[in-house]
Formats: C-alpha cells, sequence, structure tokens
C-alpha cells in the first residue's frame, strides 16, 4: 500500500482441491498487487469445527504468526470450507467473503464473489463474475508466431462426451491449418483411449504433451507462446485461464447436459463472442491481438474486496 496505509492480512481458507486453491492464489496475487496484502492460508481440512461453533461465531484456536493475527479480509473457497469461515465471521475488522454460491444463508457472511452460471441473485454485496477466478494474467501481446493450443478435457457430468466427435474436430482443425504449430495436452478427465490417438497425431507439426508430464506453470507459459487456443467446452477452467490471457479461444463442439451450468457459461460465451466455434475457426485464427478487453476476474474481485475492506483503500 501506499500513502502510509497498513497492508491489509487476508487469511485464505481452503479445502486442498486444486480448484478451490487456484481460485484464492488468483485472488491473493492481486490483492497483493494492488494492496500488498499479507496472506495466510488456512486448511479448512486440517481443524475440526463443531456445528455450534459455526452457528455461533466462535472461531477455534489457530496458529497463526503474531503479525497476521488481525485480518481485515478472511476468504474461502470450497464447500468443505463453510463451518471454518462462519467460525471466524466475528473475527473483530474482519470482512469475510466466500469465492461461490453459499450452502447457508447469505447474510451470515459479509460478501460474495459468485460465478455467473451459479445464477446468483444481483445484490450489493455479491460480485458476479464471468467464470471462476483464476491466476492468470493478461498478455500485452500475442506471439507473432503461428503457435496454438489445444486442450482437452473429458467425461463430466456437463456434457454427453464422445472420443471421437473430439477428434475429427481436431483433425479438422490440423487439415485446415496444416502450417501452424500445435501443442496438444490432455487432462486428468482424458480417457486413456483418446490420449492414445492423441499421440498417434504426432508430427513436426504437432506435439502432444500428457498432462502427467506437466507443471503447475505448464499452461501459462503454454498459452503464453500461442496465438490460438482451442478447448473441450467441458474444461471450463481453462477457457476462462484462456480467455484471462487474452488468447483468442475457441470450443470444440459437444452435446451439452440439460440443465448443466458449465454448459450455461459456455453458450453465454459463445453467444457474447468471446469464444467461438469450429464453424467461425477464421475469428481466432486470423486475430493478431489479445482479445480486448481481457477477462480479468481475479483483478476485479480483488479491487472490488478491497474497496469493502474497512480502513484499506482499493
Amino acid at each position: 500500500m501506499t500513502d502510509g496505509v497498513e497492508p491489509p492480512v487476508v487469511w485464505l481458507i481452503h479445502d486442498d482441491k486444486p480448484g478451490h486453491r487456484n481460485q484464492l492464489r488468483g485472488l491473493a496475487n492481486r490483492l497483493k498487487a494492488r494492496a500488498d496484502a499479507r496472506c495466510h492460508w488456512l486448511d479448512a481440512g486440517a481443524l475440526t469445527v463443531p456445528s455450534w461453533r459455526a452457528l455461533l461465531g466462535v472461531g477455534p484456536t489457530l496458529d497463526v504468526p503474531d503479525n497476521l493475527r488481525r485480518p481485515a479480509l478472511i476468504v474461502a473457497a470450497g464447500t468443505g470450507t463453510h463451518r471454518l469461515l462462519l467460525a471466524l465471521r466475528r473475527t473483530p475488522g474482519a470482512l469475510t467473503a466466500l469465492l461461490m454460491r453459499p450452502s447457508f444463508p447469505q447474510r451470515w457472511i459479509d460478501c460474495r464473489v459468485i460465478p455467473q452460471h451459479d445464477h446468483p441473485t444481483p445484490l450489493p454485496d455479491t460480485l458476479i463474475t464471468t467464470g471462476v477466478l483464476n491466476t492468470l494474467t493478461p498478455m500485452a501481446k500475442l506471439t507473432e508466431r503461428k503457435h496454438g493450443a489445444v486442450l482437452i478435457g473429458g467425461p463430466s457430468r456437463h456434457y454427453r462426451w464422445d472420443d471421437e466427435t473430439i477428434l475429427r474436430q481436431l483433425d479438422q482443425l490440423l487439415r485446415e491449418y496444416p502450417d501452424w504449430h500445435w501443442t496438444v495436452t490432455s487432462s486428468r478427465r482424458t480417457p486413456a483411449e483418446l490420449i492414445s490417438a492423441l499421440q498417434k497425431r504426432e508430427s513436426p507439426h504437432v506435439r502432444f504433451r500428457d498432462h502427467r508430464d506437466t507443471h503447475d506453470q505448464w499452461l501459462a507459459h503454454t498459452l503464453a507462446a500461442s496465438r490460438a487456443a482451442w478447448i473441450t467446452p467441458d474444461s471450463a477452467s481453462m477457457v476462462y485461464e484462456s480467455l484471462t490471457a487474452g488468447i483468442p479461444t475457441g470450443l470444440f463442439s459437444l452435446p451439452p447436459v440439460s440443465g448443466s451450468r458449465v454448459a450455461d457459461g459456455a453458450e453465454a460465451l459463445l453467444e457474447s463472442r468471446q469464444v467461438h466455434t469450429l464453424s467461425e475457426a477464421s475469428s481466432v485464427m486470423a486475430a493478431t491481438a489479445p482479445v480486448s478487453p481481457p477477462l480479468w476476474e481475479a483483478d476485479r474481485a480483488a479491487q472490488w474486496l478491497l474497496e469493502r475492506c474497512r480502513g484499506v483503500s482499493s
């Protein structure tokens, strides 16, 4: 912080699930950048919080360094964090926030950051985001090289998955853009048979990278080196990460499961033309500049929360 304002202390409550930790990391990065926030992580799974503490707002004893014992903001992500967040909601001077639709009365905490695909009720103390938060940051410019990323997911409850449908679309993309170099990767949900089929498509222009052979920063590095990204629509987090980076993004097509919130979110992106289908591939492949404005929801959420913290300016 500047102007002599004390940097805020932020407690981040997680349930050790990678997706939830990623959301919190993205927010923490922007809180540090905007306010020099000092963050302390709390593992909800390592603490036993009986129901009475959650109901009454009586926090358990926590092992927190002395200089981090007075939080201005307590943020949680994941259903497994709710009891601890509620138990800590009466912490003096602290604003409480949840990065999802709560499973308890909304008035029990101060504010919420909820993705639009969860259909939250618009309220002054609720920030509605396009997708979930992530750790990516917008790129200043696209690479001039004809390099693309292909990110393959797998069966989920949101789409009727079919390996052959995905392979047909991938083959069409490779056929229509033969002078491009492609990096193709799988995910934890990608079927073994599909991984084998992707490996067989390796060539001087196509490189396959199994997700088990990647590291935490691999996706960010790969997107930074790409001028376009094509993603299966079930991989919602990767779609929003690509858009945050500002990469022109296309979605492979799969039949959605009726009532799926993830599918509704993808359809909203298509309707707003933030992403495109293969039939509009030229809109993705011909782009020479990052998507503008980028979808930087972690930064927007950080600014919004800082504005609400008592004694903390944005």
